[in-house]
């Protein structure tokens, strides 16, 4: 249900931003009074639904005013913007032919630690867990007695997707920064600055939090939609353990294929249209299992999928067979994406080649590079969402097809389950993309279906460090600064902790190489 978006405005006069990434340590302001606030039963759901809109909008209000980090922009730093942007133009599957500062660097992996997206996002991480914690501190048992409020079996849900959601920014920062601080609710505000856990204390903290949690969230696919259940921390556990051998160097890939059956045994079922997955009304695919929500009229926002739809929308395109009023001309993939769609059946190869070169002689020319067609503002139906401007459509961070895909991998890669089972589960999705089965699994025939299934999701700089092949092995249009492409310094791998960071609490440690 959408609607858990639209809570969080209501919010508004509840929590307010922070001033700067060196208060996030600290108590977030509150409009009058904490007191005043959590006194009304009414607000734990509005606050809890500010957790959940924080990673779709940038402040309190549907529009990218009132933003909560200050110094960043409300619209382009948003932060599933952000997280799509270092998830992707690192990689062989999109490149962008703007020129804001710092976004040239991340195609060519140049980016440095004062890299205005990657420092974005680093702040983003740390402000969602703060709110967590502060909401996770005006929610115990002492608290809600103290103000006559029953610690209801709601109030105990909203506590654990709090929770969960803290999980989920701290899983992207383990996966993008490595060693990042790591602050919980029993942390006292402003006691200290903030320490700074190794990626090994992260992997244990997550682990120990989502197996926790398991017991405490709903049962899969009982919550409202868009808020958090079990089978999302089932999803988080299994990527967990499917990148524990990058993150600690020790392998955990029987837990992955364990995890990620937990969430194909659970309900869910594959959409009939592979495409209705990325459309206006994908709320009502039974495939989506953890959707960051977007509504056209209730989140007006520059970021979210609204860039993700018209900024792939150039040259001869007509922007209405999008849903939308206009397109951006900035965003584009490499042949190296499009060379992995070998079977002209496959319905998931969903470029637009006319009048565009597959080449990229010039990343700043729309034309260079073929457009993609996956993301729509478009209903089945063919009708466009509410807003031409701003997209209904949903931005999925776990869906049923990467279970499928994760379970294969951790059985091929050695992982306690059944082989027989993981060609199953790869071939359902090629059967409905209408490609060819395959007839066996391997490590590279599953990174170039990954690829085809997930591609512009998000997934594909994990995927690739994960594979061995993101800094070396495998190169790609303009990778490195060059057309052919080239080797980058391994300590790419992770990107730097903001530079204003470091300023603010000396006590942390910049990643190597920055």
């Amino acid at each position: 249900m959408k609607n858990i978006i639209k809570s969080a405005f209501y919010a508004g006069t509840a929590l307010l931003a922070l001033n700067s990434c060196k208060d996030l340590d600290t108590k977030p302001y509150v409009g009058e009074v904490s007191e005043l606030v959590y006194q009304d039963p009414a607000s734990y759901k509005q606050i809890l639904a500010k957790l959940y809109a924080g990673l779709a909008v940038s402040g309190i209000k549907p529009k990218d005013d009132d933003v909560d980090l200050k110094n960043y922009d409300g619209g382009s730093q948003g932060y599933m913007r952000v997280y799509w942007y270092l998830q992707e133009f690192p990689t062989d599957e999109a490149i962008v032919g703007w020129g804001d500062p710092g976004l040239p660097d991340l195609h060519k992996m140049s980016w440095t630690a004062s890299n205005q997206w990657s420092s974005a996002f680093y702040s983003r991480i740390l402000y969602q867990a703060t709110v967590a914690n502060e909401f996770l501190r005006e929610t115990t048992d002492e608290k809600l007695s103290a103000r006559g409020i029953p610690n209801s079996d709601d109030i105990k849900n909203f506590r654990a997707e709090a929770r969960f959601i803290r999980a989920l920014v701290y899983s992207h920062g383990i996966d993008l920064f490595g060693s990042i601080p790591l602050v919980t609710e029993l942390d006292k505000v402003g006691s200290a600055l903030p320490k700074q856990a190794t990626r090994a204390e992260l992997f244990t903290y997550l682990e120990t939090e989502l197996k926790a949690l398991e017991a405490e969230l709903p049962d899969a696919r009982t919550n409202e939609y868009g808020r958090a259940d079990k089978a999302a921390a089932w999803m988080t556990l299994a990527k967990l353990y499917l990148n524990a051998e990058v993150y600690m160097g020790q392998a955990k890939y029987s837990e992955a294929a364990a995890y990620a059956k937990k969430v194909i045994d659970a309900g869910y079922v594959l959409s009939a249209d592979y495409q209705h997955n990325f459309l206006a009304d994908n709320d009502t695919s039974k495939e989506i299992i953890f959707p960051i929500n977007f509504d056209g009229n209730e989140t007006q926002t520059w970021g979210g999928t609204t860039t993700l739809i018209h900024a792939s929308i150039g040259g001869t395109m007509n922007p209405t067979d999008f849903g939308v009023d206009g397109g951006w001309g900035g965003f584009r993939t490499t042949k190296e994406l499009v060379g992995l769609f070998t079977d002209k059946n496959d319905k998931r190869a969903l470029f637009y080649s006319s009048g565009q070169n597959l080449e990229i002689d010039n990343i700043t020319t729309f034309t260079d590079g073929y457009a993609v067609t996956k993301w729509k503002n478009v209903k089945k139906d063919g009708k466009p969402g509410k807003n031409l401007t701003h997209t209904d459509t949903d931005f999925q961070l776990f869906r049923l097809a990467d279970a499928h895909l994760m379970y294969a991998e951790a059985v091929v890669r050695g992982g306690t389950g059944d082989a027989t089972l993981a060609l199953t589960l790869v071939n359902a999705l090629r059967t409905r993309a209408g490609a060819a089965k395959l007839t066996a699994l391997t490590l590279d025939n599953l990174l170039a279906e990954r690829g085809r299934e997930l591609f512009w999701e998000a997934h594909r700089r994990t995927d690739l460090i994960r594979f061995g092949k993101f800094t070396t092995g495998y190169n790609w249009a303009w990778k490195g600064g060059v057309k052919a492409g080239k080797d980058v310094e391994a300590f790419r791998t992770l990107f730097p902790l903001a530079a204003t960071d470091l300023v603010a609490n000396p006590t942390l440690r910049q990643n190597q190489g920055y």
